[in-house]
C-alpha cells in the first residue's frame, strides 16, 4: 500500500509594525497538503484558494521544492508524485502562501523519504528558495518568532505567545513583493532607526504577555510602512477605520496588501469599518477572523 504524508502548515504574518524583516506570527489558518509516490508524472489537485490560478504541473511551486529536495539528496526525481492541496490561505495576500507551499514541500519529502533531517536543515532549505526566514519559522515553529540573518548565516527564536484575536482584511489590490521592497528608502534616518527599536522590543513584550495596550503603544513603525501603504489604494483610511473602531494595533501583514488589526473585542466591526474604507476608493476586500496560533507545522503519515 503506498505511503501517504499530509502536512498541515500555518499562515503568517510577518513585520508586526516596527520589527521589520525579523518578527513574525503564526495565525490558525492552514494550508493541507497530501503527498504520495504513485501513479507516473505529476498529478495535482487544488481546492480553495488558488484553485483557478495555480499552475497544475512542474512549475508549481511545491513540486518544484520538492524536486529540489530530491536533487539536493543526490536522487533522481521520483517515477509518480500525487499531491492534494486543500488550501485556506490566500495568494498574494502578505500571509505566507508561497512560503506554506515550499515548508509543505520540504517537510511532506522528508517525510515520504524518511531523511534523517532536522528542522534546522529545513528552515535553512527554505530559506534558500524564499529568500527570506521570518514567515517560515513561524509556520514551521508557531507562536512568535525572531528571526536574524545575514547572506552567510541565520538564527531564529521562538516566543510562545497567548491566543490573541486579530482581524486580516485583504483588498483586491495586486502589489507583488518585488514592488513593495522595491519603493523602500536604501537610506533611513538616525532617528527613524531608534523609533523602531524601542518599539519592536515592545511588540515582543505585548505579544509574549497578550498585552494589547502595550501593543497599541508599539505597533508602530518608521522603516516601511509609510512607504508601501501609498501602493495599497484605501489602506490608510482602513488603518485609521480600524482605530476608531477599536482595534488595539493594526499593521500592514507582511509587504502587504493585507491589513491585520489586533483587538480584544467587536472583530466583526472592526472588520467591517475596514472593509467599508475600501469600498469608499472604490476596492473589495475581504475580511477573515482569525486567532493566532501557538503551534506550528503538523506531519502525518498513513498508509493509504
Amino acid at each position: 500500500m503506498p505511503k501517504q504524508v499530509t502536512v498541515r502548515i500555518p499562515a503568517t504574518t510577518a513585520n508586526l509594525g516596527p520589527g521589520f524583516d525579523c518578527l513574525a506570527l503564526a495565525l490558525d489558518l492552514w494550508n493541507e497538503t497530501t503527498l504520495s509516490l504513485e501513479g507516473k508524472g505529476v498529478q495535482i489537485e487544488i481546492t480553495g484558494e488558488g484553485q483557478d490560478a495555480l499552475v497544475r504541473d512542474e512549475r508549481n511551486l511545491l513540486v518544484r521544492t520538492i524536486l529540489q529536495f530530491y536533487r539536493n539528496q543526490g536522487m533522481p526525481k521520483p517515477l509518480g508524485l500525487h499531491v492534494v492541496c486543500n488550501n485556506a490561505i490566500p495568494l498574494g495576500s502578505g500571509l505566507g502562501s508561497s512560503t506554506s507551499a515550499v515548508l509543505a514541500g520540504l517537510l511532506g519529502t522528508r517525510a515520504l523519504l524518511e531523511k534523517d533531517m532536522n528542522d534546522n536543515e529545513i528552515l535553512r532549505l527554505a530559506m534558500e528558495i524564499e529568500g527570506h526566514a521570518d514567515n517560515v519559522a513561524a509556520a514551521l515553529f508557531g507562536g512568535l518568532v525572531i528571526v536574524i540573518q545575514d547572506q552567510q548565516s541565520f538564527y531564529t527564536y521562538y516566543i510562545p505567545t497567548p491566543p490573541l484575536q486579530v482581524v486580516y482584511v485583504l483588498p483586491d489590490v495586486y502589489l507583488p513583493t518585488r514592488e513593495a521592497r522595491a519603493v523602500l528608502p536604501k537610506q533611513i534616518p538616525l532617528a527613524d532607526a531608534i523609533f523602531n527599536l524601542g518599539r519592536t522590543a515592545l511588540v515582543v513584550e505585548a505579544l509574549r504577555n497578550g498585552d494589547l495596550s502595550m501593543l497599541e503603544k508599539a505597533m508602530q513603525d518608521r522603516l516601511h510602512q509609510p512607504y508601501r501603504l501609498k501602493l495599497i489604494p484605501g489602506a490608510i483610511e482602513a488603518f485609521q477605520a480600524a482605530q476608531r473602531a477599536g482595534a488595539n494595533a493594526v499593521a500592514l501583514s507582511g509587504a502587504g496588501p493585507g491589513l491585520i488589526a489586533f483587538c480584544s473585542d467587536n472583530p466583526s466591526e472592526i472588520a467591517e469599518a475596514m472593509v467599508t474604507a475600501f469600498e469608499q476608493v472604490g476596492i473589495i476586500a475581504r475580511t477573515f477572523i482569525l486567532k493566532t496560533a501557538a503551534k506550528g507545522a503538523e506531519v502525518f503519515t498513513t498508509i493509504a
